[in-house]
């Protein structure tokens, strides 16, 4: 696959974004014509020649070693999912092959017998394309207006083609950004990932605000934080999250998410209400609330 055009972006913005003084340098005479370091800075930090960074931030990154990746990570100052980012480039620019459209991951039972037995959180499995392929039924009630009448949701659709996610989601513009910081992180991983490539490609065509921040090259890999819904059956709700790998053996990946409230808060109360309406709720009714209070 021929990535030079992500690794020459993603160098060049890292670069961009830090001063000489930020990087222990003496700022240098006259008007500086790009912002952050200069490419020569760069391999003085990194202690490689002008030339073979160039030719580095150029996209010629097949064959060269982890050392010397891991020094231009520090002189970029790259946090973890960036370096992981990087050294992901450098793996998908080696010899290609062939693209491989993956199915949706096909999880054990007892994977769905796990997400059944947690009645008191919002659990579900999703792959790295971010389709949610499991759910208990609180999870599925959590994040009722994601799924279409197939059945089938995906965060990032329904984050950037759906206009109910800006009500969804109080602060879209950081859960946006989140969306595809994780898909950015994924293409570098997977990237003759298909399925992937195509649901960028859909998005970049439709969703102007997708091509901006999938531009921005930035990435993230994480693992718990916290997340404000205002769902349109209990209102507000925030709630806490934590995600693990699930090792099922399937090439997509899937990961577990699990949210809670913080015991005796109104989150909470509003979480058990959800659960309550849940389970007397009919599959269709779950699937397209409509004129809820919010």
């Amino acid at each position: 696959m021929d990535n030079r055009s992500d690794i020459r972006d993603f160098l060049t913005s890292r670069r961009a974004r830090i001063t000489p003084e930020q990087a222990g340098l003496l700022p240098g005479g006259g008007r500086r014509r790009v912002p952050g370091l200069r490419r020569e800075e760069v391999a003085v930090l990194a202690g490689v020649s002008t030339d073979w960074y160039t030719r580095l931030e150029k996209g010629h990154i097949s064959g060269v070693s982890e050392d010397v990746l891991e020094a231009v990570a520090r002189a970029l100052r790259l946090d973890d999912a960036e370096r992981t980012y990087l050294f992901d480039l450098a793996r998908a620019a080696r010899p290609a092959r062939t693209p491989q459209r993956r199915s949706r991951a096909q999880l054990p039972p007892s994977v769905q017998w796990m997400l059944d037995s947690m009645t008191g959180s919002a659990a579900f499995v999703a792959n790295r394309r971010l389709d949610i392929v499991a759910s208990n039924t609180l999870g599925r009630a959590l994040h009722a207006p994601l799924f279409d009448p197939r059945g089938a949701a995906n965060f990032a659709r329904f984050q950037f083609l759906d206009p109910r996610a800006h009500d969804f989601y109080p602060d879209w513009s950081g859960a946006a950004n989140v969306t595809v910081a994780l898909l950015r992180a994924e293409a570098g991983r997977r990237p003759n990932d298909t399925q992937l490539r195509e649901l960028v490609g859909e998005l970049s065509t439709v969703s102007a605000e997708f091509r901006t921040r999938w531009a921005a090259h930035d990435v993230r890999i994480h693992h718990e934080g916290a997340k404000q819904f205002r769902h349109p059956v209990v209102g507000t709700l925030d709630l806490t999250y934590r995600t693990f790998e699930v090792p099922t053996g399937d090439a997509s990946d899937p990961r577990l998410t699990i949210y809670t409230a913080e015991p005796g808060s109104a989150s909470e109360d509003a979480l058990k209400l959800l659960a309550s309406w849940a389970a007397t709720a009919t599959a269709p009714t779950a699937e397209a609330p409509a004129t809820d209070r919010h």
